[in-house]
């Protein structure tokens, strides 16, 4: 989804491989997937320590961690606290919740700063994770393939008959192929975020009957939200529970994470969503317009409890407290790409250091909000990070994230600021710079079309041309954008995602338009006084000869009175 400057990012593409080992190595970096995103791209995709993989093979794990190894100096709860208030000081975001997990334990929750409402943020206070929630829809999945109610390489239609699409191809796409989000569903084909959105599991289903494939099931993959929609409605299904109450009684009260809930929009989640954007190093609140996120991005939860999660997805799934929710092996199954792909269930790989495991993670991304969870194999970390910015201007999870894995891996931590607190620096001199020039050309337009006047009317088309394309990329940017993250949307949704590239392209199109404008009236101007009409018909001409209906004037003497005589 564009462009990270975090380490943590899944912004780069990256070809995994199985070494001799049996341990998955990277040689490239994924591309940022999240919430529109989630920078699509900038997005994740890379995935899996095939090491739980082995472990899960060899038998069952035991319900706490083999002891990992020594705990950081650098971190401990008082470190992590005065990295996070220093961010919250350099960057002026406004909030944030952090969790951190050591093997079976918890090293540090959170929360800093304050929500949208003025609210002071702790370790208990509800946020909105986006598409983490996927992760835990995975999960939920795979618990039904456990009791033999669900196969994950057969068709969804067998489980879900509602699943119906125009396109034949769709009887194909099996559950992991929904899972790994190689289904042949993508935003090209079906604009999810641009279209009105659905009220029910139910719904989201249905209105995807006149949508098409934009590939092949199994042969490409594309982050596309309604995959785990129609997972989520699989659930419900074949359970014959709501989706919400499913993922309370089978995933969250097991894990001890009793604050932790599953919604359908982001209306029903604390103050609706509400948040804030970046714009000129300032942050700025807003709302957020309804989106269904059952499924795909509804999870609301708490530092705390994203410290139990993180716990279950570092133990083989085995809770802090020793109970069981899934087995090692689908554990090891959901952090697993398929061959040749970036991307496992709900999960990617990010960047490794050094000679250790690529961290497993994932980006979740609103428009008022976005969050991160990062496992590191090596050093049994794990970390969560859920900010009150929105995607792309803000991205401060994944900041927060990268400072925190310094901590973790033995450094000091570096804040990294935002990038569009550089950045958008750079737009505001640029739009400082369209306005003058847009001015300057309106000003010269009189002389401009004097010595156009007279010359061939495309070349002064031509030469006027340039100015329509910050015209045209105005009208085209929601799909520039869209084409760029690899995800649809509408302008709306880039004012929030980078509100300062959308006032430089908007001056860039206004300062062109004077232009335009300013030379093709002067241009008529001209045109007119060359060809202006007199009494009875005639036209004069700019050189003074005088001409009826395009003929030839007749040519008058005046001799003076008396002339001839």
């Amino acid at each position: 989804m564009w462009i990270s400057t975090n380490r943590l990012g899944t912004n780069r593409l990256d070809t995994d491989r199985l070494g001799a080992s049996g341990r998955r190595t990277s040689s490239r970096r994924t591309s940022r997937h999240s919430g529109f995103a989630p920078v699509r791209r900038t997005a994740g995709r890379l995935v899996a320590a095939l090491g739980l993989t082995a472990v899960a093979l060899t038998g069952p794990v035991p319900t706490a961690l083999a002891e990992p190894a020594p705990l950081p100096a650098t971190l401990t709860p008082a470190a992590i606290d005065r990295f996070v208030n220093s961010y919250l000081t350099e960057t002026r975001l406004p909030g944030a919740v952090v969790a951190v997990t050591r093997g079976g334990k918890v090293v540090h929750t959170g929360g800093y700063g304050r929500t949208a409402g003025g609210t002071a943020m702790t370790g208990r206070t509800p946020v909105p994770v986006a598409s983490l929630s996927k992760s835990v829809t995975a999960l939920a999945v795979m618990q039904l393939v456990e009791e033999g109610k669900v196969g994950l390489d057969r068709p969804v239609r067998g489980y879900l008959p509602e699943f119906t699409m125009a396109d034949e191809r769709a009887a194909r796409i099996t559950v992991r192929q929904l899972l790994d989000q190689t289904s042949g569903m993508a935003d090209s084909a079906f604009p999810d975020l641009a279209l009105p959105q659905a009220h029910t599991l139910k719904g989201a289903v249905a209105r995807m009957r006149g949508a098409r494939l934009a590939a092949e099931p199994g042969t490409r993959w594309s982050y596309h939200n309604p995959n785990y929609f129609v997972a989520a409605r699989l659930v419900e299904v074949v359970t014959g529970e709501p989706f919400a109450d499913r993922l309370r009684s089978h995933v969250f009260v097991p894990l001890g994470m009793t604050d932790s809930r599953s919604v359908d929009s982001t209306t029903d989640m604390p103050e609706d969503a509400r948040g804030f954007v970046r714009a000129y190093g300032r942050v700025v609140e807003r709302a957020h317009p309804r989106w269904f996120t059952a499924g795909g991005h509804g999870v609301v939860t708490t530092a705390e409890d994203l410290a139990r999660w993180l716990i279950a997805q570092n133990n083989g799934g085995v809770g802090a407290d020793g109970r069981r929710v899934v087995s090692a092996r689908s554990v090891a199954t959901m952090h697993t790409p398929p061959e040749g792909e970036n991307y496992a269930m709900g999960w990617s790989l990010g960047e490794a250091t050094g000679d250790g495991e690529p961290p497993l993670q994932h980006t979740g991304e609103l428009l008022t909000q976005n969050a991160i969870q990062v496992l590191l194999p090596d050093r049994k970390v794990g970390i969560a990070v859920v900010s009150n910015t929105g995607m792309i201007s803000g991205d401060d999870s994944a900041g927060i994230a990268d400072g925190l894995r310094d901590l973790a891996e033995g450094r000091p931590a570096e804040i990294r600021e935002p990038f569009t607190m550089t950045a958008d620096h750079v737009l505001a001199a640029l739009t400082l710079l369209a306005l003058g020039l847009g001015a300057l050309g309106a000003v010269r337009a009189p002389g401009w079309a004097r010595r156009a006047t007279g010359r061939p009317l495309w070349r002064a088309g031509l030469r006027t041309l340039p100015y329509v394309l910050p015209v045209v990329t105005l009208v085209w940017l929601a799909d520039l954008v869209g084409l760029l993250m690899g995800r649809e949307g509408t302008f709306g949704q880039v004012v929030y995602v980078w509100p300062a590239l959308v006032v430089c392209v908007a001056a860039a199109a206004l300062a062109s338009a004077a232009v335009i404008a300013s030379r093709s009236a002067h241009m008529t101007r001209a045109a007119l006084r060359g060809r202006r009409p007199t009494g009875d018909g005639l036209v004069a001409s700019g050189d003074g000869a005088d001409t009826t209906r395009g003929g030839q004037a007749p040519v008058v003497v005046d001799r003076g009175v008396g002339a001839g005589q």
